[in-house]
């Protein structure tokens, strides 16, 4: 954790003290997010392709505290709204990138779309979990990732959107498990 802290430090004071280009502030992303788009930390999401939208969100969340995180937190503080944007676009135009997860057994699947027909995930993640503008992509996502932030919301310590505590509380942990299985494999 001290090693996340201090890593997070240095590169929220690189960012601000030597980063002069999108492409430089980007490359320091590659630490924790991968320089491929696939984290070496199964518990860092994609950010690479991910929407535009959902991306700023999340750096303004961490800028005003809705959303905390020992690595991102100071990242985001030391960015102002422009960059803040320039790299939800320039992480967005990025492809996304494959991470080989297998796809989910048949009884997770099967859970899977018991829990979508009752909390309506594709409501807002769309048909294939792609997400839009503003939502977040799943489809491919970091299974560990997932998982951890399906828990953080239904145990509320994930606080950026209280609707989706809500609805993560409608689940129990297993389903969740499966879910985060089925939404990495897609």
């Amino acid at each position: 954790m001290l090693r996340s802290v201090v890593v997070a430090g240095l590169l929220a004071g690189a960012t601000a003290g030597w980063a002069d280009s999108i492409e430089e502030k980007a490359a320091l992303c590659g630490a924790c997010h991968g320089l491929n788009g696939v984290p070496g930390d199964p518990t860092t999401p994609i950010i690479w392709g991910q929407n535009t939208g959902y991306l700023y969100l999340q750096f303004r969340d961490f800028q005003k505290g809705a959303r905390k995180d020992d690595r991102m937190t100071p990242i985001a503080q030391g960015l102002v709204k422009e960059d803040a944007l320039a790299l939800a676009e320039y992480f967005a135009a990025k492809p996304w990138p494959n991470t080989g997860a297998p796809a989910a057994s048949k009884a997770d699947t099967e859970i899977a779309i018991v829990v979508n027909k009752s909390i309506v995930c594709t409501s807002c993640h769309l048909e294939q979990f792609q997400g839009d503008s503003s939502v977040p992509r799943l489809a491919g996502q970091e299974r560990d990732y997932l998982l951890k932030t399906l828990t953080d919301f239904r145990n509320r310590t994930r606080a950026n959107n209280p609707g989706m505590s809500d609805l993560m509380n409608t689940a129990t942990p297993e389903q969740l498990a499966a879910m985060a299985n089925y939404l990495a494999g897609l």
